[in-house]
């Protein structure tokens, strides 16, 4: 896979990560170009396409983007920019197969500002939450339109969220025991698997993709 070169001394014009020297460990899972590296799976329309340095998910595209490699323990980075009402995700230590938000663990990525989810949604179904299962602090993104910059630390059982310099989740799974929860997403007791973005058929775009090992 061919890594985007990037200097040193780039900022985002965000304040955000400064990518190179200050990110020893980490790569660039996007080359910039085209989606080397990455499975397209249950994609339905043009799935995911490349424009610029950004990966776009179109409203009539989607599936789930999925790396090609699988992580365990890791350190995921990456900046997005939502539309309204838009709905994605980050599938992690997810297989290929099944719902990747019950097979493996999906982080949600959501407007949940926007009037259409007023009263339809749960806490943990809130931006940043381990969707369906640990709900995570909200009002740390930026306005529509801005790219946010996220940070998803998967260690062990402690599953970290980052979003624009804020922590807005920090759990141990260990500490979800209701067996019908278990039942429901046996993808978290899962160690390893792929990193993707889950497409629900919105426009949603992301840029500077990265990942470090732990």
């Amino acid at each position: 896979m061919r890594f985007l070169r990037l200097s040193a001394l780039v900022l985002t014009a965000s304040a955000g990560f400064l990518f190179g020297a200050d990110e020893p460990g980490f790569h660039q899972l996007f080359d910039g170009k085209t989606l080397q590296g990455w499975k397209l799976v249950g994609g339905h329309g043009p799935g995911y396409v490349v424009e610029g340095d950004t990966i776009i998910c179109p409203k009539e595209g989607g599936g789930n983007l999925f790396t090609e490699k699988e992580y365990g323990n890791f350190v995921f980075r990456f900046e997005f920019k939502l539309t309204a009402g838009a709905n994605n995700g980050v599938g992690i230590r997810a297989p290929y197969e099944g719902d990747a938000a019950y097979k493996g663990m999906e982080i949600q990525i959501l407007d949940d500002g926007d009037a259409m989810y007023k009263g339809q949604i749960r806490p943990e179904q809130y931006h940043g939450s381990v969707y369906d299962v640990i709900p995570a602090r909200t009002g740390f993104r930026k306005p529509l339109g801005e790219w946010n910059e996220e940070e998803i630390t998967a260690n062990g059982r402690r599953i970290t969220i980052k979003l624009n310099g804020v922590i807005i989740l920090d759990a141990d799974l260990s500490i979800v025991k209701e067996p019908k929860v278990l039942e429901k997403h046996p993808g978290l007791a899962r160690p390893s698997g792929h990193i993707g973005f889950l497409g629900h058929g919105s426009h949603v775009e992301f840029r500077n993709i990265r990942v470090k090992e732990l």
